[in-house]
């Protein structure tokens, strides 16, 4: 029987010296050797990695609660003149005349008497015409003014003098709307006149009245009105003084408990309203002084107070 052959004792001492002198590399980890061990490494830990997992969410948790509830950093005058600065620089605000107009611009109403008798000598003048003549239109021959619409039934206040002896009295509306009117009351003594208009805006607005009571010398103030026809026109200025005496330039008429003011008025501001910065109405506009008698502004206008205008109309005063 055939014997498998065997190395030599020689033999098996030369290749196991060849073995140790060629040590194997050592194994390199792969990427997947390491998820390998990973997985089995949570496998055998599973609790411990849940555990983990739910301490990690809790810890965001209460950092995003801290981020959150954070007490705010306190705010200085710094801070707020930078933000008033800025927004400022963004949209500058209206100025405070600027506001009165708008407030009491709805309720400005163009008041003209048509068809005055032609100067002949037989024309009628009322006491006040000296004092604060209108502008005339040869074409039509009509005296121009203001008026403010001061009950919500659409009773309007004016001068008498701009609608004495019109034949025809028309006003037009801030929104355009044209109408005949018809005086329905008279204080001459204040030089005033109640108007009601044969049509009127569906959407009118009755200006807001108030008392005279407070108002002092250095107050601002606005005058609104239509100029020698233009307008609705704007000025502004300061209270002059209080309970003044206007003497008309024929002496035939005297009107007391006048506010004085100096924003602009001129003819056509007649039965325009004095207006506080909050858009009230204070007063009437009605006379203007002028030494030289040239009929334009100098810087000394007078206002009926709106208690006294008031009454004309029936009104409670305040």
């Amino acid at each position: 029987m055939k014997r498998t052959a065997l190395y030599s004792s020689a033999r098996s001492r030369a290749l196991a010296s060849e073995t140790a002198a060629s040590p194997a590399a050592p194994e390199q980890p792969t990427a997947l050797t390491r998820r390998a061990r990973l997985g089995g490494w949570l496998a055998r830990h599973k609790r411990l990695g849940l555990v983990l997992g739910v301490a990690l969410v809790a810890l965001a948790g209460v950092q995003l609660e801290r981020a959150r509830t954070a007490p705010p950093q306190p705010i200085t005058q710094s801070d707020i003149d930078r933000a008033v600065r800025l927004s400022l620089e963004n949209k500058p605000l209206p100025s405070q005349a600027a506001k009165a107009f708008e407030t009491i611009r709805p309720s400005v109403v163009r008041v003209m008497g048509l068809d005055h008798p032609q100067a002949t000598g037989t024309e009628a003048k009322p006491p006040a015409r000296s004092r604060n003549p209108q502008e005339k239109s040869a074409e039509q021959n009509a005296s121009i003014g203001t008026g403010v619409v001061i009950t919500e039934s659409g009773s309007i206040l004016t001068n008498l003098h701009v609608v004495h002896g019109a034949s025809r009295i028309k006003v037009v509306f801030a929104d355009g709307t044209e109408s005949d009117a018809v005086i329905t009351g008279v204080d001459a003594d204040n030089d005033l006149a109640v108007l009601q208009a044969r049509k009127q805006p569906d959407d009118l607005q009755a200006a807001t009245l108030v008392t005279t009571g407070d108002l002092r010398a250095g107050d601002q103030v606005v005058a609104v009105g239509f100029p020698f026809g233009f307008g609705p026109s704007v000025s502004s200025g300061v209270v002059s003084g209080l309970k003044r005496e206007f003497r008309s330039a024929d002496g035939t008429q005297v009107l007391g408990n006048l506010i004085q003011f100096d924003a602009a008025a001129n003819p056509g501001n007649s039965g325009g309203p004095l207006v506080n910065m909050e858009g009230e109405v204070l007063g009437i506009v009605t006379a203007i002084l002028n030494p030289v008698q040239q009929h334009f502004f100098v810087g000394l206008a007078f206002a009926v107070p709106i208690e006294n205008a008031a009454s004309a109309v029936g009104l409670s005063p305040f």
